[in-house]
C-alpha cells in the first residue's frame, strides 16, 4: 500500500518553477516539490540569495535558480529567458511571489497600491501567459500540468490590517484563478489556488516580533500554532498529484477562517 500511495503522489520526472523560492513560503514549496522528486526551479531578486537557497535545496534533489524581479514586465521577461534557454516544458508553476504593504489610510501611497496589485495579480497573469506554450508541451489528459497561484485568507477577511490592497489583490487573484481554470481546462492544464494562514515568514514577522504579539496571533487559530512547511508541502503536492480538481482554492489556515 506505501507504494502505492507514493506512487500517486509521486513528482518524479516533472519540473516545476517556483517565484519567490528563495525564503519563505516559497522556500517550503520548492523543498516539498524537490521530496517529490520533482526538479525545481527557484527565482528570486537577489544573487546572492538565490545562489545561497539553491545550494541549500541541492540537498533535496535538482534545483537551479534564476535571478528576475516577476515585479516588472522586464523581470518577468528575464524570467521567461532564463527558463526557456533551459527547459522546453513545464510541468508544475507555482506563482509564490508576492508584497504587501501597510499605512494608515489617509496616508495610503499610490505608488504603494500599484507595486502590490503588479506583483500579486498582473505577474501571475503574464507568467502564466508567457510560460503557457510550455505547459502545453507537457500536459496530456492523463498527465495535466498544473498552475498553482499562492492566495491568502486575507482574502476571505474584512480585516485589512492597513494593508489594502492586499487582500483586494488576493481576493482578484483567487477570482482569477477560476477564470484561467476554465480558459485552460481543454488544453489539460489545471489551474488551482491554495490561501494559506500564518506561516512563519518576511511577512508575518513584524506580528510575531513578541511573545504577546504572537499570542495574539494563536488566539486567532483554532489549532493553536503556526503553519510548519510540511503543512503546505503536503497540499501543494496534492493539487499537483490531482486529474480530476481545477479553480478551487484550498484555505490552509488551521481552522482561522472558520
Amino acid at each position: 500500500m506505501n507504494n502505492e500511495i507514493n506512487t500517486l503522489f509521486s513528482l518524479s520526472g516533472k519540473t516545476a518553477l517556483v517565484t519567490g523560492g528563495a525564503r519563505g513560503l516559497g522556500e517550503m514549496m520548492a523543498k516539498g516539490l524537490l521530496q517529490a522528486g520533482a526538479k525545481v526551479y527557484i527565482t528570486s531578486r537577489k544573487p546572492a540569495d538565490c545562489d545561497t537557497k539553491v545550494k541549500e535545496l541541492c540537498a533535496y534533489g535538482e534545483c537551479h535558480g534564476i535571478v528576475a524581479d516577476v515585479a516588472t514586465m522586464d523581470g518577468i521577461e528575464k524570467l521567461i529567458d532564463g527558463f526557456t534557454e533551459q527547459e522546453s516544458s513545464l510541468d508544475i508553476l507555482v506563482n509564490n511571489s508576492g508584497k504587501t504593504w501597510g499605512a494608515p489610510l489617509l496616508d495610503f501611497p499610490e505608488r504603494a497600491w500599484d507595486e502590490v496589485m503588479a506583483i500579486n495579480v498582473k505577474s501571475p497573469f503574464y507568467i502564466i501567459q508567457k510560460l503557457l506554450g510550455h505547459l502545453q508541451a507537457a500536459s496530456s489528459a492523463n498527465r495535466p500540468a498544473h498552475i498553482i497561484n499562492i492566495g491568502s485568507i486575507a482574502a476571505l477577511s474584512k480585516d485589512s490590517m492597513s494593508a489594502f490592497p492586499y487582500g483586494a489583490s488576493k481576493a482578484a487573484l483567487h477570482h482569477l484563478t477560476g477564470v484561467l481554470a476554465k480558459e485552460l481546462v481543454s488544453k489539460h492544464i489545471h489551474v488551482n489556488a491554495i490561501a494559506p494562514g500564518s506561516f512563519p515568514s518576511k511577512m508575518t514577522a513584524g506580528i510575531t516580533k513578541s511573545d504577546e504579539s504572537m499570542q495574539s496571533l494563536l488566539d486567532t487559530i483554532p489549532m493553536g500554532r503556526m503553519g510548519e512547511p510540511d503543512d503546505i508541502a503536503q497540499l501543494l503536492i496534492y493539487l499537483c498529484s490531482s486529474r480530476y480538481m481545477t479553480g478551487h482554492v484550498a484555505v490552509l489556515d488551521g481552522g482561522a477562517t472558520l
